[in-house]
């Protein structure tokens, strides 16, 4: 039998060690995201920058409808009353997200005695206070949020989204 020239033999602890150095690496690069990125967790995906609301519209713990990056995207502005990472505002309590589910596209609502998004169809639940995590169900990528900028007049404008809208092949318009 002829063998290979450019066949390395590998040993299975050779083998091994190479791959804790490729999931190091691959776990590093995850730690490390780019800045933009970093206030959302995921994959920023950049829209035309589209006036939400004013700082003096909202309430704490009562969402404020809204629709980005168009007028088929629902979602809704929440005002926490605690400053969370992604949160903007005089208090960085302020955070945005599509209330699409991203299971099976259900519309969702708000629960403020938790501080989630619910799922009436297949009961996904999302934590409005970890960046639209989700806790619970059937759904397989968090919530979308929005990043969210606040001018020097309170005007909240949404600058784009950090997961893959539902229904949407991508998030190009």
């Amino acid at each position: 039998m002829k063998r290979c020239q450019n066949l390395v033999e590998v040993g299975r602890r050779r083998f091994l060690s190479g791959a804790g150095v490729m999931t190091a690496g691959a776990a590093a690069a995850a730690v490390l995201p780019a800045k933009a990125e970093a206030a959302t967790g995921g994959a920023l995906v950049r829209y035309p920058a589209n006036r939400l609301a004013n700082v003096k519209d909202l309430r704490v713990n009562e969402p404020l409808d809204v629709a980005y990056p168009d007028a088929e995207a629902p979602g809704v502005l929440i005002k926490l009353g605690t400053s969370v990472q992604g949160g903007v505002g005089p208090d960085g309590d302020i955070v945005g997200f599509s209330t699409i589910c991203p299971h099976k596209g259900y519309p969702m609502t708000y629960d403020g005695s938790d501080r989630t998004l619910n799922c009436p169809g297949h009961y996904s639940r999302f934590d409005c206070e970890k960046g639209g995590q989700q806790i619970w169900g059937h759904a397989t990528q968090n919530l979308p949020q929005y990043v969210l900028r606040v001018d020097d007049a309170g005007e909240i404008y949404a600058e784009g989204v950090d997961e893959l809208l539902f229904g949407r092949l991508s998030n190009i318009l």
